[in-house]
């Protein structure tokens, strides 16, 4: 069912913040860094997928998803949205349920067996297609998806994401130039300003989080491990 009614932006990314902390998705830690795939170093670590757990909060973030969608790209402007694997495809299939659209999903390489198919469903030629997945970074993951979906001949435009990392600041120019707007609920700022109303860390972390956040590429070329 497509919400009619939602609150602001900013108060979408708060409560996203908040939930995401409640459900401890949010993970700091200064002293002893996570290690990304990237293999750099990084004092913070969220883990989105722990949403489909947690049927009440899983609903209303796609509530909000979907009417963020809505609002910023048009209420008829997608005839499909698409999954990216893994993450992306329970948070694709929840908003094609709202939007009343067909789903598919869009593998990061073929399968290498039958098809060798990167789309699963149904995507036809002249479809506009909607990208969800949890997250993003720097962006760098969309355009092998979004590339897959052009493929077919459908058109692939938006992506949208319920987290987005928002510090490194050629993300969205990278996407742009891709031909991709980016859709997010909330971003690294928005929960280190909920994690400080909710004294949800300590004082000393949150200080270390939030000298990443400014200048992230420095941090982690400081900590590179040897």
């Amino acid at each position: 069912m497509i919400p009619t009614s939602y609150p602001t932006a900013d108060e979408i990314a708060r409560l996203t913040a908040r939930m995401l902390l409640e459900i401890k998705a949010v993970h700091f830690n200064a002293s002893e860094p996570f290690i990304l795939a990237s293999g750099l170093p990084s004092p913070t670590y969220i883990d989105c997928r722990k949403l489909i757990s947690y049927p009440r909060i899983r609903s209303t973030l796609m509530d909000f998803l979907t009417v963020t969608v809505m609002r910023n790209a048009g209420f008829e402007a997608f005839d499909n949205i698409a999954g990216g694997e893994t993450a992306g495809i329970p948070f694709g299939a929840l908003v094609a349920e709202r939007m009343a659209l067909p789903m598919t999903y869009v593998r990061k390489k073929p399968k290498g067996y039958g098809r060798n198919a990167r789309i699963e469903g149904v995507m036809t030629e002249g479809q506009r297609v909607l990208l969800v997945e949890d997250l993003t970074t720097d962006g760098g993951s969309k355009l092998s998806f979004v590339d897959a979906i052009r493929e077919t001949g459908a058109t692939c435009a938006h992506t949208a994401v319920i987290f987005y990392y928002g510090i490194f600041p050629d993300t969205m120019g990278k996407l742009g130039a891709h031909g991709i707007t980016l859709h997010h609920l909330c971003t690294w700022w928005d929960v280190l300003a909920e994690a400080r109303d909710a004294k949800a860390f300590d004082a000393a972390t949150l200080s270390e989080v939030e000298t990443f956040l400014r200048s992230p590429r420095a941090w982690q070329d400081a900590r590179k491990p040897a």
